[in-house]
């Protein structure tokens, strides 16, 4: 797993985010190779998620392009150039179901995981 997807799923999974899955985009998406999809208890916990991210990669060198979906939010994006996460409440992942529309790309459950 390359640098960035590890620092992004290590810190998801050490701040108890939910169900995190990777989906393979090289192959499909010529702006991003990672979709990192992560479920949170709550909007406020989807929040520090996000922020947890953002200090994690920026403290290691990375630059964030964007974060969509403000504290609160049911869904936000990070958008770390070469990873994208999405984190979800539990209500929105299940409505928006991501990972159904990617469904025929590789996707991974990492080992730590708390699913």
């Amino acid at each position: 797993m390359a640098e960035l997807l590890e620092l992004t799923v290590d810190k998801l999974t050490e701040k108890l985010a939910e169900d995190i899955l990777v989906i393979d985009m090289s192959s499909v998406n010529p702006f991003t190779d990672h979709f990192v999809i992560a479920t949170a208890r709550n909007p406020r916990h989807a929040a520090s998620l996000a922020d947890e991210v953002i200090q994690t990669v920026e403290k290691n060198g990375y630059s964030v392009r964007t974060r969509e979906g403000a504290d609160g939010s049911t869904w936000i994006l990070v958008d770390l150039n070469d990873v994208i996460v999405h984190i979800f409440t539990e209500d929105a992942r299940s409505t928006y179901k991501l990972e159904n529309l990617w469904g025929d790309l590789p996707i991974t459950r990492p080992e730590s995981n708390n699913a």
